[in-house]
């Protein structure tokens, strides 16, 4: 075996990402196909910008749902022959090629960037749902309610924003900070925030209809808060309630940090734009029905105000999973949170970066991953702005 030109490079690179390939295909011909009953997401599809958006966020989740199948090295594995070789470079022992070379400790880039992508993508979308939980369930009172509510969530929320995100990051990582399982205690708090959110949607929804609500609540309740327990808990730290038997939900220290550390920054911002939202909707006549027919608080703030939110919302969602990508790239940049070996795109181009005169490809290569992510989350949200706007 001999070295790849860049033909041989983009073939080899083309066919380990076939499932992904076949993937977007099957899915774009069912969605097409359906467009018309799919609601705004098939309205996607009438939408140039948004369809380019979402392949290219596609792409990525189903890289990460594919990532077994499409490495072509274990992302840890060292060969010290390999060190900061060229794309295509074939292995000492002419096993198989570097597709796109190997950076400063002999790993494979392109298996990193792909084994990367599931740490993105498993983080990025589920930090950035609670965080929008923890905004909502707080912003709809302030904003409906107003006085001395609105002005303590308000408070907090804006005290919250003031300090400097990166210098929150540096004290929650911090050994001794750790140590005294703050984070965790963290996780406790705002981890709540989706139960309760599902518990009072479902009461006020099911408020006249007390057995079947009962029955949805107590199923809620006792699902929800194992795995909440499974979550936030982990054998041999401040906070273990489960046995490690029972304990389904293994999150490692420094990705819980993470974690926690992205919704608490986020919340305050979901916060705010759904207060000024709620501000904006309960003056409408709709609401002004609602209160005249005697609809509870809830019911009002979760089923008539918050639908009408949606699109804004859903925009917002779009862009946010943008920004928590790129927090959670330069979190792995500065090598916060997460450990050093870890393929996220953060940390290899931190790993990278430090030999881009002799060796630009380690970092380049996961550079262009993340921002091809985040170019993808704000066309699609610029998609669905255009949408919800003819909506």
């Amino acid at each position: 075996m001999q070295d790849l030109g860049w033909s041989g490079i983009l073939v080899g690179i083309l066919k380990n990402f076939l499932p992904v390939w076949i993937s977007l295909v099957v899915l774009f011909a069912v969605s097409i196909r359906y467009k018309r009953r799919l609601g705004l997401y098939g309205k996607l599809f009438d939408s140039p910008i948004a369809m380019i958006g979402f392949a290219l966020v596609m792409f990525w989740v189903f890289t990460a749902i594919f990532a077994d199948l499409i490495v072509t090295h274990d992302p840890l594995a060292q060969i010290s022959q390999m060190k900061n070789k060229l794309p295509g470079t074939v292995q000492p022992d002419g096993a198989n090629w570097y597709l796109l070379g190997g950076d400063h400790l002999g790993r494979d880039v392109f298996s990193r960037v792909v084994e990367g992508s599931r740490i993105v993508v498993q983080i990025a979308p589920l930090a950035t749902l609670f965080a929008f939980m923890v905004g909502i369930s707080l912003g709809l009172p302030a904003g409906y309610y107003g006085g001395r509510l609105d002005t303590f969530l308000s408070f907090l929320a804006n005290l919250i924003l003031a300090f400097p995100v990166i210098l929150l990051f540096y004290l929650l990582v911090t050994p001794e900070i750790v140590e005294t399982g703050m984070p965790q205690y963290m996780a406790l708090v705002l981890f709540l925030f989706p139960i309760a959110f599902l518990m009072v949607l479902v009461n006020s929804r099911y408020y006249v209809v007390p057995e079947f609500r009962t029955k949805v609540l107590l199923v809620i309740a006792v699902v929800g808060g194992y795995l909440y327990l499974s979550l936030v808990g982990e054998v041999g730290t401040k906070v273990a309630v489960l046995p490690n038997a029972l304990d389904i939900i293994h999150v490692p220290g420094n990705i819980l940090i993470v974690f926690v550390s992205v919704v608490f920054v986020n919340s305050p911002t979901v916060f705010r734009i759904i207060r000024g939202i709620v501000l904006d909707i309960k003056t409408r006549d709709y609401v002004s029905a609602a209160q005249t027919r005697g609809e509870r608080p809830w019911y009002i703030m979760l089923w008539e105000i918050l639908p009408n939110a949606r699109g804004p919302l859903i925009v917002d969602f779009c862009l946010r999973i943008g920004y928590t990508t790129i927090l959670l790239g330069t979190l792995g940049f500065f090598g916060l949170g997460l450990s050093p070996e870890s393929p996220d795109w953060g940390s290899t181009i931190n790993a990278g970066r430090k030999l881009l005169t002799i060796a630009p490809h380690p970092a380049i290569v996961p550079a262009l991953a993340l921002m091809s992510l985040v170019l993808g989350l704000n066309l699609l949200a610029d998609g669905l702005r255009e949408e919800s706007l003819r909506d």
